[in-house]
Parts: structure tokens; C-alpha cells; sequence
């Protein structure tokens, strides 16, 4: 099990980004959580298989539709083993 944490910068606030990412981890059985933060990026926490781990963090990558993406921050972090995922 893995976590990594990620910083979206972009256009990424008011287009549903955290709804997005809330969605696809529940499918993907991931843990975390998303929030938006007062410099206007998404910051997120994912944790569970590795796997599923870089499929969330691709998925920041690209964002919905009506997002626009221009840089992905992502820090390895130690696992702490959260359960569901949160949205804040």
C-alpha cells in the first residue's frame, strides 16, 4: 500500500475536480481525501494499491472537463492507512 499527495495547479477550482477525483476512488477503492485551497489549487491524499494510487494521480493529471491543468506537485508520503474518502 502506498500514498502519495498531490497539488493541482491550473484552472481547477468550481469545474467539479473534487467531485471527479471522490468518484473515481470509491471505484477504485482508494482512500484520501480532496480540498480546495485558498491559493485556488486542489490539494489531495490518495492511499491503497499502487496501482490504483497512479491511476488518481493520472487522473489529476488531466482533470475534468472544464478543468485545465497546468502542473501536478506529488510528494510520496508514509502511509497511514485511511479508511473512505473525504471530500473538505
Amino acid at each position: 500500500m502506498i500514498r502519495r499527495r498531490v497539488i493541482v495547479h491550473g484552472f481547477v477550482q468550481g469545474v467539479f475536480f473534487r467531485d471527479t477525483l471522490h468518484r473515481r476512488a470509491a471505484s477504485l477503492g482508494v482512500s484520501g481525501w480532496a480540498r480546495n485551497t485558498s491559493e485556488g489549487t486542489v490539494e489531495a491524499v490518495f492511499e491503497g494499491e499502487p496501482d490504483a494510487v497512479e491511476r488518481m494521480v493520472a487522473l489529476s493529471r488531466e482533470g475534468p472537463n472544464g478543468a485545465r491543468v497546468d502542473r501536478v506537485d506529488v510528494i510520496d508520503e508514509p502511509f497511514e492507512d485511511l479508511d473512505g474518502f473525504a471530500i473538505g
